[in-house]
């Protein structure tokens, strides 16, 4: 995680109080991105946990952070006997984990966004004081830190993001992204083009995962302010009390944590263009304030008395019906007529079906460099299921297909024998008999697999 020197040494601060508290030298602080869980910081006296700080659980695999974070509570793991420890998140080191205990970090609003690991990894008795009053008292000190330690946290991770999604742009400024043949594709680079040319606000929509953030980088690349900031912030990667925070700016003591200025988002792209993602998820209320900055300019920190002008291009982009939200009063008409001034509609894939080999191709291509392996070939047959299959998470769900099957494709041509099973499940009805057994084998299989899991006994260890 990349922050800077004063948010770096909160953190470690932070940690390391609780770690003396307890009198064990290893922990982490795990914070929710989306569906997965992202350590930001471990410590241990030896630096093996160096490692850990980056690493990504899945939501769909089991750990006591992800636990504690979606139940909210805090647990006490013996952690060889509790079937919630990620314990190949510790494969190499020497000495592992023997008693955790997890408690869940919390907005303001009570809102758990992340969850601080104490590990004791004594080999016999622990040395955690395991009272019940005392443990109350740290859990206490850990709700006020983390509700300090919150818009810290939440700002470094945008710092992250942005100096990962320049990274990306600056290597792909002399490369085409957006891939494909397709009439609709063609029309959409075509509005593309002539949008760039002027500074109207654009409203780019289409289903999750069409590459909509690809658009809105070209549309800014394309534009005369492109040696310009381009700043992004996903609307529902943020929650809602800090949001408001990461696009305005906040003055300090503007509220429980904030120790300094910050400017805004808006504020730091003076000049250039703000993508604001999946802008129907954001909150109405703070609706309002983007269309009072959309008429006048204007931006008010919160915490301040005084506004500032701002001139910022704004692109904006979502999955959702924003029509129809309007309908529900989840979303404001004025604010819509605001965005839409040039709507750009991505096409799904399956609308796409010719893009889809080029695409392919480009992925296995990209991907097998990265990994340093030679890049496999795809047979005509199965070229042909993965044309005709439905790609309901489109370019993206395609991309992750592309990383799986080079993976666990030991040939050098992908055949349809080695394609997931529901490519043959998603299949039309002229695909052979064979292929049909070979599918039901391997589904049923799967179902056995899930059937284990779904079976398998969870317990909390409190």
């Amino acid at each position: 995680m990349d922050t800077n020197p004063g948010q770096t040494d909160l953190l470690t601060i932070f940690l390391q109080s609780l770690l003396k508290l307890q009198n064990v030298e290893r922990g982490s602080i795990w914070v929710k991105r989306n569906t997965d869980y992202r350590c930001i910081l471990a410590l241990d006296e030896h630096n093996q946990s160096e490692g850990i700080e980056g690493t990504v659980i899945s939501g769909k695999q089991s750990s006591i952070v992800g636990w504690v974070i979606e139940n909210g509570k805090m647990t006490i793991s013996r952690a060889a006997e509790d079937s919630r420890h990620h314990s190949e998140i510790e494969k190499d080191f020497e000495t592992k984990s023997k008693l955790i205990i997890s408690f869940p970090l919390v907005l303001d609003t009570g809102e758990v966004y992340g969850a601080l690991n104490l590990i004791d990894t004594t080999p016999t008795s622990s040395r955690m004081n395991l009272d019940k009053e005392y443990i109350e008292l740290l859990q206490n000190i850990v709700i006020v830190g983390s509700i300090a330690l919150s818009r810290s946290l939440a700002y470094s991770e945008q710092l992250k993001e942005n100096k990962k999604l320049k990274t990306i742009l600056d290597i792909n400024k002399k490369s085409p992204r957006i891939i494909g043949k397709s009439q609709g594709i063609l029309k959409a680079l075509d509005k593309a083009e002539t949008y760039a040319k002027v500074n109207y606000p654009v409203l780019i929509t289409g289903e999750s995962g069409t590459g909509k953030e690809l658009f809105a980088d070209k549309i800014h690349r394309l534009s005369p302010i492109s040696d310009k900031p381009y700043l992004i912030q996903n609307c529902s990667a943020i929650p809602e009390s800090l949001l408001e925070s990461e696009l305005f700016g906040h003055k300090k003591g503007a509220f429980t944590g904030a120790v300094e200025d910050r400017t805004g988002l808006f504020e730091a792209a003076e000049g250039g263009t703000v993508f604001l993602d999946e802008i129907g998820d954001m909150p109405i209320n703070l609706q309002s304030k983007i269309l009072r900055f959309l008429e006048n300019g204007e931006i008010k920190m919160i915490g301040s008395v005084k506004s500032k002008k701002a001139k910022v291009r704004i692109i904006t982009a979502t999955n959702v019906d924003l029509e129809a939200a309007i309908v529900r009063k989840q979303f404001r008409q004025d604010l819509f007529y605001r965005l839409n001034v040039l709507p750009l509609p991505v096409p799904p894939l399956r609308e796409r079906k010719d893009d889809i080999p080029l695409l392919l191709e480009r992925f296995i291509y990209s991907e097998s460099n990265s990994l340093g392996v030679k890049p496999k070939k795809v047979s005509p047959e199965a070229m042909r299921l993965i044309t005709q299959y439905s790609w309901k998470g489109n370019v993206r769900e395609l991309l992750n297909f592309a990383r799986h099957i080079i993976i666990v494709t030991d040939d050098e041509v992908i055949k349809p024998e080695t394609l997931p099973h529901y490519f043959l499940n998603d299949r039309p009805e002229s695909v052979s008999t064979e292929q049909s057994v070979s599918s039901g084998t391997r589904m049923k299989s799967y179902r056995e697999k899930n059937k284990a899991l779904r079976d398998y006994t969870w317990h909390d260890l409190e």
